[in-house]
């Protein structure tokens, strides 16, 4: 599915299958309805149900979501609030977030190998 966010935190999934195929001379297909509530579209990125998405706004707040909690919708709608913004602040850039099993089990391995090397105890010279 196609995944897109809003500047002021709306967002929206939509199927492919919403979307004609466009001709040479096509002048594009409208894929979410702009208001001043929604504003401008900042991110579209193709997504499935098991990703993750960290959301990013320019006041530097992040946030990480899931993206089978956003509702997927028809494809010339506004959206679903994916993100509360404070006044002032909008969405700047969203990213998918792939969590690696093998990454954070190894990252955990490492930590514990170095604590255990790092324990306090000073090795005592070698006497000549």
């Amino acid at each position: 599915t196609l995944l897109v966010a809003s500047e002021n935190g709306l967002g929206k999934r939509t199927s492919f299958d919403e979307y004609r195929t466009q001709g040479r001379g096509g002048t594009g297909i409208k894929t979410m309805n702009c208001t001043d509530k929604t504003g401008k579209v900042v991110s579209a990125t193709v997504v499935s149900e098991e990703d993750e998405l960290m959301l990013m706004t320019t006041a530097g707040q992040s946030v990480r979501i899931k993206v089978a909690t956003v509702r997927e919708t028809g494809r010339a709608t506004q959206g679903v609030k994916l993100m509360t913004l404070n006044d002032g602040e909008a969405i700047q850039d969203i990213s998918i977030v792939i969590p690696d099993d093998e990454d954070e089990e190894g990252a955990e391995g490492a930590e514990d190998a170095e604590a255990g090397e790092d324990s306090g105890e000073a090795e005592a010279p070698a006497e000549e």
